[in-house]
């Protein structure tokens, strides 16, 4: 390949590789339809990247004649060890994924039209956004709720459980899979789905229990809080914790901090996550964490949770609490800095008892905090930081490194 030449315009303008699948856009240029595909729908871009013109719509029309060039041209360069691009598939139509639906309303045949429109999903943008348009995530999420209620009712056989399971599943890989848009997230999203996939992270196979968090990640970024999010059953968060806890991957547990930002600010909430064990939990994961983003995340979390008494006390009840969240100020970025004081700024304000002060001074907060002011980490950081030290200055005033000034504010 590499004595090759390829001519240059066998090159997708995006990526430089050669095009698989010529299409045209609107504005009249060819590119791979994988690379254009990424461009527009992935990385959500309106313009041409070739001309800068906003496009006129999204239709991708096969370049045939260009693709058959590409192919010849392969061929003639065989002896080379250039292999001939098979001709890609068409697109899938709408006649051709509504007669799956169709089809699929027929017990015998759920799981074949399933698994058939799962390999029609994986195959290309274009046909993601043609099973959308002709409802077919509307179909999977009434297709799951109705699944698990028949998967985890009493009375149904062990037998009729294992095929409603595992077709549950099935659907909510597809689902998830069609990375839905924001409009359709906020008509599909009810009570019902998100108890479904409650269910689903609490019984499901380990990757349904990433699908099943992913995807209420999505739905509770749009959800209406009134309606949804502070009905969250206390099981709900109990699973969250426990997907936390299993340590799934990284993506896994940064979408399952991003729903407990979310969703533990509204009603009782925090106080579901807190009974769920979400604090101590927390704390462990802050021990073991070299992720930036996700260690930003369980401050945030746990700022949110330190907001109440019982989040406070579950802290403090843990003997390695206060510690690190002092020790990831200054270490992680700013965020975390941020956090982390507002956290300690809580405790030292309304659960500041004589020994809790004692355990700040001898974990080096005061020493952290101390830094704080001397370095660049902004002005409200700086000024919060300052506020405690003020605060407690004649508990702390033994500490060699708190500023003479505070100690003279509270003489003997």
């Amino acid at each position: 390949m590499a004595e090759v030449e390829i001519p240059s315009y066998f090159l997708c303008p995006i990526t430089l590789d050669m095009m698989k699948d010529p299409v045209t856009i609107s504005t009249g240029i060819t590119f791979d339809r994988d690379s254009i595909e990424n461009w527009i729908f992935t990385r959500e871009n309106d313009t041409c990247p070739v001309t800068k013109q906003v496009l006129s719509d999204y239709e991708l029309i096969p370049n045939i004649t260009l693709r058959r060039l590409i192919q010849s041209w392969c061929t003639l360069h065989s002896s080379h060890g250039i292999e001939r691009l098979p001709t890609p598939r068409s697109p899938v139509s709408k006649s051709q994924v509504l007669k799956l639906l169709n089809d699929a309303d027929s017990p015998n045949m759920q799981m074949g039209c399933l698994r058939r429109l799962k390999s029609i999903a994986s195959e290309n943008q274009a046909n993601k956004r043609c099973m959308e348009a002709v409802g077919t995530a509307d179909f999977l999420a009434s297709f799951i709720v109705n699944k698990t209620l028949e998967t985890y009712s009493a009375d149904s056989e062990s037998e009729a459980k294992s095929e409603s399971k595992l077709m549950c599943e099935e659907a909510l890989t597809i689902l998830y899979s069609l990375h839905l848009s924001e409009s359709w997230l906020e008509s599909v999203c009810n009570q019902e789905l998100v108890e479904s996939l409650t269910n689903m992270m609490q019984f499901g196979s380990y990757e349904s229990r990433a699908y099943a968090i992913m995807l209420l990640k999505s739905i509770l970024e749009v959800a209406d809080p009134a309606r949804i999010v502070i009905n969250l059953s206390s099981e709900f968060f109990v699973q969250c914790a426990q997907i936390l806890n299993d340590e799934f991957s990284r993506k896994t547990i940064k979408s399952t901090l991003k729903v407990l930002i979310n969703v533990c600010p509204w009603g009782r909430n925090r106080i579901k996550a807190l009974e769920a064990g979400t604090v101590p939990l927390l704390i462990d994961l802050l021990l073991d964490s070299a992720d930036k983003r996700a260690c930003e995340m369980m401050l945030v979390v746990l700022e949110i949770l330190c907001q109440f008494a019982e989040g406070r006390a579950e802290l403090l009840n843990h003997s390695a609490g206060i510690a690190i969240v002092s020790k990831k100020i200054l270490r992680i970025s700013q965020v975390a800095s941020e956090r982390g004081v507002r956290i300690l700024h809580s405790i030292s304000k309304f659960s500041a008892t004589p020994g809790v002060l004692q355990v700040m001074l001898h974990v080096g907060v005061v020493a952290k905090l101390c830094l704080v002011l001397q370095v660049d980490c902004g002005t409200k950081i700086k000024e919060t930081a300052r506020e405690m030290l003020r605060l407690h200055a004649r508990a702390w005033r033994n500490s060699s490194c708190i500023p003479q000034h505070l100690i003279c504010a509270y003489p003997s």
